[in-house]
């Protein structure tokens, strides 16, 4: 399922939307999905808000609203104007709920780290978790009622889902098994990766060991013992990642995106575990992982459960 096919279902179903906002508002929650994947809070927020004003003037525009245009145009109003709409003049989702939900994205988005103490939480990662999932559920929502009668919401939600593997290809979890899709990736990359997936969680030492990817047994328990000083140990061999190894894991996941997230190539040279520096690929030709199963889980970060502590 691709942006295309999204696009022809908000546009031409039963209940269809403008065209242009349509474009619009799935630019920008593509946007934000690349933005959250590698981990630029803020960015993505600010997609997220983008979003947020071309869908309300979308549902301005079927609610028949002469809502305010270019700089005059705030959010505020256009949900008041819909919600002053009478009972069954339209539709509630049009009326009512994605206007409430949009109102929440965007007072995240627009006061980003505003409510939070830093000093407990990150709160722009926060932020654009939630927005990141919010927007997500609008955009189903606007499938359910673009094509009212023909896609009911369990299967709105599974074309967003569909629509977000095409923008978050790099880490995947099959079943509980964690996958790192990374060109020229190393063991070190993928046990980091993992563990960081994980965070604020943990994942016990031979857990990670067994999210090898293709590597050997022996180069996966190498592999994390050189990430130890990376990682909490609370002393049961539990491991929390550190902020370094969290910031170590950004870059790799940042070179990733650089790089297309396409498939591995066969990496040659001399495999060199005795200083790691993320990403480089230096591994010898039997280290090479074999291609993962391909079926991406919604969200970037959130590993299965099945794992992660």
């Amino acid at each position: 399922m691709d942006e295309k096919t999204i696009r022809k279902l908000l546009v031409a179903g039963p209940h269809p939307l403008p065209a242009k906002h349509v474009d619009s508002l799935l630019k920008h929650f593509g946007k934000a999905i690349d933005h959250f994947r590698i981990n630029e809070w803020e960015e993505c927020s600010g997609r997220a808000g983008k979003f947020v004003e071309a869908t309300l003037k979308a549902l301005a525009h079927v609610a028949k609203i002469a809502a305010p245009t270019g700089r005059t145009f705030k959010v505020g109003t256009v949900v008041n104007q819909l919600g002053q709409l009478s009972a069954g003049a339209i539709d509630d989702a049009v009326r009512l709920v994605i206007p409430r939900c949009c109102t929440f994205i965007y007072e995240v988005a627009s006061n980003r780290g505003g409510r939070h103490d830093p000093d407990e939480i990150d709160p722009n990662e926060m932020d654009a978790t939630a927005a990141v999932a919010n927007s997500s559920w609008v955009l189903a929502e606007l499938i359910r009622y673009a094509q009212k009668g023909a896609v009911d919401v369990k299967q709105a939600g599974e074309l967003v889902r569909a629509l977000s593997e095409k923008k978050i290809p790099l880490i995947e979890d099959v079943e509980g098994r964690f996958y790192l899709h990374k060109p020229k990736k190393s063991a070190p990359d993928v046990a980091l990766v993992a563990l960081n997936a994980c965070y604020p969680g943990r994942i016990s030492r031979e857990e990670l060991v067994a999210t090898r990817n293709g590597f050997s047994e022996h180069n996966a328990r190498v592999a994390v013992s050189r990430i130890m000083k990376l990682a909490d140990d609370d002393g049961s061999e539990q491991l929390r990642v550190l902020a370094p190894g969290r910031q170590k894991a950004e870059e790799i996941m940042k070179a990733a995106h650089a790089s297309g997230g396409k498939r591995r190539r066969r990496a040659t040279g001399a495999s060199d575990l005795s200083d790691y520096s993320p990403g480089t690929g230096a591994e010898s030709p039997q280290l090479q992982p074999n291609r993962a199963e391909r079926k991406v889980t919604f969200l970037l970060g959130f590993v299965g459960g099945r794992w992660c502590a």
